[in-house]
């Protein structure tokens, strides 16, 4: 089970420990390779960035964070951790449950988990529906707020129709 801490960070599965932000990015690999391999990426506007696969969810983070346009503060060590479904695994059960205050984000429809969830989130998780928003596939949580309105659900960008 992997579970959100708001202001903290995420619990990993298992005795995995906790993927802390602002942690430096030989701690955040190594915490995370005692579960997964991890693969070196690049996010711009970040120092280093890395992903990881477990149980059918992809794990994105990425850090030492320097921005230009003002949507969000500067920030040293893990800044961002982001846990993605593939959409064509929405039919089966969630293989490994993500956790906020106890509700199963990706295992139920997103109508009845943001229910569950209730009120206003923190300014730093964000939340994503599929095409449909039937389902959530995205979770993340940043170290800082991002600037504007925190949403607990925006729609992920459909495929593009290339047969046109």
């Amino acid at each position: 089970m992997f579970e959100f801490l708001p202001e903290v960070g995420i619990r990993l599965p298992g005795r995995a420990g906790t993927l802390r932000l602002g942690m430096d990015e030989r701690a955040a690999q190594w915490a995370v390779a005692t579960v997964a391999d991890v693969h070196e990426r690049w996010v711009c506007g970040a120092g280093w960035a890395f992903t990881a696969q477990y149980d059918g969810l992809t794990l994105h983070a990425h850090g030492d964070t320097r921005n230009r346009d003002g949507a969000h503060e500067d920030v040293s060590g893990l800044a961002e951790i982001t846990l993605t479904r593939a959409p064509d695994t929405l039919a089966a059960g969630s293989g490994c449950p993500v956790v906020l205050h106890g509700i199963d984000l990706f295992g139920y429809p997103a109508a009845e988990v943001l229910d569950a969830l209730g009120g206003a989130p923190p300014a730093t998780f964000r939340l994503a529906g599929d095409g449909d928003g039937r389902y959530l596939i995205t979770a993340s949580l940043r170290a800082e707020a991002v600037r504007g309105a925190a949403q607990w659900i925006r729609p992920c960008p459909s495929a593009v129709d290339v047969d046109g």
